[in-house]
């Protein structure tokens, strides 16, 4: 027998032998490299499938919305901001209008009150702050104390404006109560020294419930055990607070900074309308009393879109400031 013909025959059979492409003569890929081969074409998956198309499609109305009702006018409005009013209405004027907000002594005084809001902001942080964790430490009948810190949310500032109307007119019971204890009545809405400090009190009181709630949506995070902790090592209430419950909320705490902010810039204008309509002389106009005043009686739509972008701007430096502050303070704590 020709052993010789009977190996080739049983090499060319066998099915796990191949000779390679450019390889010399007998040379074989090894059966578990095609078993690879085989297995990585067979895996290969389609790039778009149902799991990753459905969350794009999920996401895409809430894109489309923002992109639409936020981006767009954005742009238009940053865009309308370069143009002119009155007789250059829709001309290109460049910088024009920012030039002429600068010189606009009303505005100055507007700016000027941002810089008051700004001061009071740890106030109006604290205070809902405060009374969350005296309502997380459950103190007698924080029940009642927690429905009755949110009951002004829900009014209406043009409400909330003509019932502090009431109250701190100058024959109002506020000066009445004053009289009572030997202090002469205050002006508080029309002399300028208070107005504006009265208008930021009471929009700090009529919204401070809704920063409570969120604080104490927090504290349902904070870790009991070192509450524990902290009161089996003899901590004091101060020193419970600013070492365990700040740092356990630090991220609430800058969400609250934030949305306060904003809030304060973007949400007075209710209160201001009713309480002073920017009076005394001005002295208790906010940018967004500005641009409701140029746009709806002044009738000048660029100027006031300028101021758009002026508050915009404003309040992203703003907040991108805050979070840094607050994010070194909360790990130095």
């Amino acid at each position: 027998m020709n052993t010789s013909r009977l190996g080739t025959r049983t090499d060319a059979g066998d099915p796990g032998s191949a000779r390679v492409p450019g390889g010399t003569p007998g040379a074989t890929t090894p059966p578990s490299t095609r078993t690879g081969q085989r297995a990585a074409g067979s895996g290969r998956r389609p790039r778009w499938t149902e799991d990753r198309v459905v969350p794009y499609l999920l996401v895409l109305p809430a894109v489309l919305i923002v992109v639409l009702l936020r981006i767009v006018p954005l742009v238009m409005g940053a865009n309308f901001s370069f143009t002119g009013d009155g007789d250059a209405n829709g001309a290109w004027v460049g910088l024009d209008n920012y030039r002429t907000l600068w010189d606009d002594e009303v505005f100055r005084t507007a700016m000027k009150n941002v810089g008051l809001l700004l001061l009071a902001l740890p106030v109006a942080v604290a205070i809902p702050g405060l009374l969350a964790t005296f309502l997380f430490l459950k103190v007698p009948g924080y029940r009642l104390y927690r429905s009755v810190y949110f009951f002004p949310v829900v009014l209406s500032p043009v409400i909330i404006g003509a019932i502090f109307n009431v109250v701190l007119s100058f024959d109002g019971p506020a000066n009445q109560l004053l009289e009572k204890v030997g202090i002469e009545p205050i002006d508080w809405l029309g002399d300028s020294t208070y107005a504006m400090f009265t208008v930021i009190g009471v929009h700090i009181w009529a919204t401070f419930g809704m920063a409570l709630v969120i604080f104490m949506a927090g504290f349902a995070t904070v870790d009991q055990s070192l509450l524990d902790a902290a009161r089996s090592d003899g901590a004091n209430l101060r020193q419970t607070v600013w070492h365990v419950i700040i740092p356990e909320l630090s991220q609430t705490i800058q969400f609250v900074f934030v949305t306060t902010m904003i809030g304060m810039l973007t949400g007075m204008f209710g209160l201001l309308y009713i309480m002073t309509g920017g009076g005394p002389g001005g002295a208790t106009y906010l940018p967004e009393l500005y641009i409701w005043t140029q746009q709806g009686q002044m009738n000048r739509p660029a100027l006031a879109s300028a101021a758009s972008m002026v508050l915009f701007v404003l309040m992203l430096v703003v907040g991108f400031a805050q979070l840094r502050l607050l994010k070194r303070a909360t790990k130095e704590s």
